[in-house]
């Protein structure tokens, strides 16, 4: 079964120097029929102003993903890592027992656009530490590129759940074509574009949640970018 949350159905809170579009409940947007998917917790899409950002604060028991979409974002943590991640980077930070971290706008004239995800670590109490990678469009240019997985396969960065994040780029004739197994559930982001989802059309911003197993194609897409979550069953 597919189930689709469009774009203008997220969460959205706009403080001026950052506009955020809420998938699930976060903050002061509750919705409790959007409490998250599975592992899956959070998916902020952030669009932060110019020299403007997040001051430091603190997460624990928590796998966050950041996937800059454009612009640079600048990262610091407690654990020594100074960063600025761009578009095709992929950033995973394990806050396990507790970390500290900022999160700024690089430049000073152009706003940043990224997608902060949340999912739920198998257990707590792990040791924080951090990975940055970068994933060039070539890898993702109609395919499915393994991001992150549970094992760090392909050159994925490494994340203590049982699931996996891929990212793909689809325009014009390319098409992606998979199969979700049965017993898994699936979360489908598109971060920028629009693209068919099984003949279905879906914008920026619109999600689709997968129950069990399905056969999945992507087509028609325009300048898309996407999002593939294989997760574990809900419990």
């Amino acid at each position: 079964m597919l189930q689709v949350l469009k774009a203008n159905q997220r969460g959205h809170a706009n403080h001026g120097w950052l506009n955020s579009w809420h998938t699930f409940s976060f903050a002061h947007y509750y919705n409790p029929e959007q409490m998250g998917f599975s592992a899956l917790r959070v998916i902020n899409d952030d669009t932060v102003a110019r020299g403007a950002g997040f001051t430091t604060h603190s997460h624990s028991d928590m796998e966050i993903i950041s996937y800059v979409l454009d612009g640079a974002l600048e990262h610091k943590d407690t654990l020594g890592t100074g960063s600025v991640i761009r578009p095709g980077d992929v950033q995973m930070m394990e806050a396990g027992h507790g970390i500290s971290h900022s999160e700024f706008n690089h430049s000073h004239s152009e706003p940043v656009h990224f997608l902060q995800i949340w999912i739920l670590p198998d257990r707590k109490g792990l040791t924080p530490s951090y990975q940055q990678r970068h994933f060039s469009s070539d890898e993702k240019r109609g395919k499915l590129r393994l991001v992150v997985s549970p094992d760090g396969r392909e050159d994925s960065l490494r994340i203590h759940q049982d699931a996996s994040l891929y990212a793909a780029l689809v325009d014009g004739e390319e098409e992606i074509a998979w199969s979700q197994k049965n017993g898994r559930n699936g979360y489908l982001h598109v971060a920028r574009g629009s693209v068919l989802l099984n003949g279905y059309p879906l914008e920026a911003g619109d999600g689709v949640k997968v129950f069990g197993g399905a056969d999945l194609k992507l087509s028609d897409g325009v300048q898309a970018e996407v999002l593939w979550f294989d997760l574990p069953p809900s419990k």
